[in-house]
């Protein structure tokens, strides 16, 4: 089936649709032997030889949907002119070209989305999906309910102002508190700026979770990747933040781990990926923020009134009237 050139590059992994388009502009692409400058133009890669900068263009039918724990001071571009390390270098035994959905920041960390799929990259990045990123974030100092307001309210960046976002207390301390912040929008280095709007320094930042997806069972600098059914729920349904049933346990397909990521840039921190400490009280609760206090363990049970005395068969009968003495040792023979 015949598709414009720049979807084909996107699909092969090539490049964005975008980069696609300027790199047909620029006389890189020739089909069957013609080089095409026309944007618009169409191809069949069943039946069309499709050439890049003399390259075949080769389109795989195998989609791969990868999602990476990516490790802080790696960049999420394919190509860093300062030669700084790349996320793609954490992918060993990955044969075809993959490439980020979105971007996470050089000092940042956390659930990252790799894929071969153009498509499926091009429909997540689209911003009318909303898909909710949480982030847990390490900030220096005590965190206000007023700054936690602010955030949750939307702040005005120079880009404009963010939509409102989800944001709670996760752990304070004196000198360093965690917030998770949970917003649907990707602009660049956002939840940092957003901090910084409200006179927050950030200190350490993770992604936990991309939509219904998390980390659990992963280390920085290990990946899985997804089972068909998540990869197409999360195209189909983006806007899901509910686990799918968990899998039977298969072997794990990470394939490699950063052996001391105390040595990268950021450290490891207490705070481990999935778990967090909720510490709030009333005082602590601004209008328009989301911070739920923990309410008491009740496993299964709903809260009843003081149970009755309990009757094990036989009437309630009024106390037997006081025994007279030199009855208490009469038996009655039957």
């Amino acid at each position: 089936m015949q598709e414009r050139l720049q979807k084909l590059l996107s699909q092969a992994g090539m490049a964005s649709r975008r980069q696609a388009e300027t790199m047909i502009t620029a006389g890189r692409v020739a089909v069957n032997g013609a080089t095409v400058t026309e944007l618009g133009t169409k191809a069949d890669p069943d039946q069309d030889m499709i050439v890049v900068d003399g390259r075949p263009l080769i389109v795989s039918s195998t989609k791969r949907y990868i999602l990476l724990y990516k490790p802080s001071g790696y960049m999420t571009t394919l190509k860093d002119p300062e030669g700084r390390p790349l996320v793609i270098d954490l992918l060993k035994g990955i044969g075809e070209r993959v490439y980020p959905v979105g971007r996470l920041d050089y000092n940042s960390e956390g659930l990252l989305l790799l894929t071969s799929d153009g498509n499926w990259a091009n429909r997540l990045a689209h911003p009318r999906y909303e898909i909710d990123k949480e982030y847990h974030v390490r900030v220096q100092g005590v965190v206000s309910p007023a700054q936690i307001a602010r955030l949750a309210a939307g702040v005005t960046l120079e880009d404009g102002r963010t939509a409102p976002a989800s944001v709670a207390l996760l752990k304070e301390s004196e000198h360093n508190s965690w917030i998770s912040v949970t917003i649907h929008e990707g602009r660049y280095r956002q939840v940092r700026r957003m901090c910084e709007a409200v006179g927050l320094s950030v200190v350490r930042l993770r992604r936990n979770r991309y939509g219904f997806l998390n980390l659990a069972g992963l280390n920085p600098g290990e990946f899985r990747e997804l089972t068909s059914e998540e990869a197409k729920r999360l195209a189909e349904d983006p806007r899901a933040t509910a686990p799918l049933p968990r899998q039977p346990r298969q072997e794990a397909k990470a394939t490699h781990h950063v052996a001391n990521p105390s040595h990268l840039p950021g450290g490891r921190d207490a705070m481990k990926p999935g778990r967090s400490s909720t510490k709030t009280s009333e005082s602590r609760k601004p209008g328009r923020f989301v911070i739920k206090p923990s309410e008491p363990r009740n496993p299964g049970h709903s809260a009843s009134k003081p149970s009755e005395p309990r009757n094990l068969g036989h009437s309630v009968t009024k106390p037997s009237e006081p025994r007279k003495p030199g009855d208490q040792h009469i038996r009655r023979k039957g």
